[in-house]
Formats: structure tokens, C-alpha cells, sequence
């Protein structure tokens, strides 16, 4: 069972677009040092929309490489069709991702049933473990919670959920219905702590790009019981999310943040553009008041 926080890595590019497999080995070893308990490839802040097939595969293998099986590494593995996502999926699980990510079909909104006939086929022809990954902000879709108790209990090896919804009414309630034979990854920031209280197993958050000491501080702290130190750490962490995740382009704003830390980001690919100086100093200015500069 996976648990703790993982980081849902960028991918950096250099000034063609094309990936920056250095920064990218780079960025892998500063996330294991800090502490994160695993590595999330192809995620929605790897920009995963704009990277043709064989880019993804570039990715998830350099990442692969570079970690040496330190920490888990999820990929993810979200197409338009049940087809495209097969073939992607198969072709992570060779490689040799612990396990993958996959977000519902967003172009043609499915109705429930079609989204369980999506995951459940996924999972009978897929040789590995999968974990659902629901994100209303970028589908459109809130995957209902009687499609994943149902798949739950037809497939074992769909094992999880990244829950993006920062709904703790409905993160409770997947806790309640799927018990402890289910994951659940908090996928927003904000409710990191209050989910892990009431059950959560961790967490895939995109702040842990910019402030992933901060991240794995606070599950240590939780971990140890130590739930004054987590509640600030937590309140640390949310300034920085209502900045850098919520005001400006997230992918934009969070590779800027990370630079400002030193971190080789790179830009975001087009039609994401750079962001302007006033939303620049508006993140330094968070940074320094939350004490990482």
C-alpha cells in the first residue's frame, strides 16, 4: 500500500520544448533527499496533455533511472480512449512504474457507466496496480464514488485514488465505504492533515514541487503524532497553495516558484506563457514569509 506524500513532479523543458533529462535527474534526486515518500511521473503538473507518447515514456524512464528504486515511482497514465490508455499503460508497467495513475476521459464526458466500463477494461488487461485519479478542476468529472466502490470490488488490483476534489465530505465518505483495503491520497494541498486524521493513507499534492521538505515535515510530524507541529506545518503549507496552486496558471507558477529556489524548472510548455513580474513578486513574497528563502 502506498503511503505518505509523493510529489507530482514537473517535467522540465529547455528553450526548444524539449525535455531537460539533467533537470529532470536533478529534480529526482532533490525530492528524495527532502524526505518525499515517492514520485509521481506524468501528472498533471508533468504537463502531461502537451508530451507526445514518446516523450512520456522519455520521462517515466528517466525517472525511473535516475531514482534507483529508492522510492516508488506511480505513472500516469490518462488518454481520451480506453485504447490509447492501454496501450500507454502497458507500455509504463514495462518499463517498470510501481504503478499508474489514470484520470477519466475528458473530451467526451462520460456518463457513469462508461466510466466503469473505461476502468474496469483497464484493469482486466493492465498487469499491474491502478490508482484513479479524480481531478473536477482540469475533467469536468467527479467520479462518482458508487463507480469506484464498485470497481473495487471487481477489480483488486485497482488499489487507490488521488482524490483532487478538496471535498473532505467526500473523502470521508470513500474512507468510510472502502476501509483500509483502498488508498486514499489526499490530491489538493489543503486537506492533507484533515485527511489524514480521519484515514487518508497520504497525499499527491503539487506544492511538494516547491516546498517538498515542508510536505514530508508534516506527514513525519503526523506520523509521529505530533499534531501541534503538523497543524503549522499544515498552515505554513496552505499560504503557499492559495498562491502558487490557486491564483495564477498552476504549472506556470510553480516552476517559477521553483527557480526562485534554485531548482532547474525550466519554462512550461506553450500555450502556457511565463508569468509577469507583479505575479512574480506576489510568490516571492509568500516564500519569504513562509520562511523557506
Amino acid at each position: 500500500m502506498l503511503r505518505g506524500v509523493f510529489v507530482p513532479h514537473v517535467t522540465p523543458f529547455d528553450e526548444r520544448e524539449e525535455i531537460d533529462e539533467p533537470a529532470l535527474r536533478e529534480l529526482v534526486n532533490h525530492f528524495i533527499k527532502a524526505g518525499l515518500n515517492g514520485l509521481v511521473s506524468l501528472g498533471s503538473n508533468g504537463e502531461f496533455p502537451y508530451l507526445g507518447f514518446g516523450e512520456k515514456l522519455k520521462v517515466v524512464e528517466t525517472v525511473l533511472d535516475e531514482s534507483k528504486s529508492r522510492v516508488p515511482v506511480v505513472a500516469g497514465a490518462t488518454e481520451n480512449s480506453t485504447r490509447e490508455t492501454l496501450r500507454l499503460g502497458r507500455a509504463l508497467l514495462d518499463l517498470g512504474a510501481d504503478a499508474l495513475l489514470i484520470g477519466p476521459p475528458y473530451y467526451f464526458k462520460p456518463s457513469p457507466e462508461e466510466l466503469f466500463t473505461h476502468y474496469s477494461t483497464l484493469a482486466e488487461k493492465l498487469d499491474g496496480e491502478l490508482l484513479i485519479y479524480n481531478v473536477p478542476k482540469f475533467t469536468g468529472i467527479n467520479i462518482p464514488i458508487e463507480v469506484i466502490e464498485r470497481l473495487t470490488n471487481e477489480h483488486s488490483n485497482v488499489v487507490g485514488i488521488k482524490d483532487s476534489s478538496g471535498s473532505m465530505g467526500r473523502i470521508t465518505e470513500l474512507i468510510r465505504r472502502l476501509g483500509n483495503r483502498f488508498t486514499v491520497l489526499a490530491g489538493t494541498a489543503d486537506v492533507m492533515y484533515p485527511s489524514w486524521v480521519i484515514g487518508a493513507q497520504g497525499a499527491v499534492v503539487a506544492v511538494a514541487n516547491v516546498v517538498p521538505e515542508l510536505c514530508a515535515e508534516l506527514w513525519r510530524a503526523f506520523e509521529e503524532g505530533n499534531h501541534r507541529k503538523a497543524r503549522e506545518l499544515q498552515l505554513r503549507v496552505n499560504l503557499i497553495n492559495e498562491v502558487v496552486v490557486k491564483r495564477y496558471n498552476q504549472i506556470s507558477a510553480i516552476k517559477s516558484a521553483m527557480e526562485m529556489r534554485g531548482l532547474k524548472a525550466g519554462r512550461p510548455k506553450l500555450p502556457s506563457l511565463p508569468l509577469d513580474e507583479g505575479a512574480l513578486r506576489d510568490i516571492e513574497s509568500v516564500l519569504r514569509e513562509v520562511g523557506v528563502f
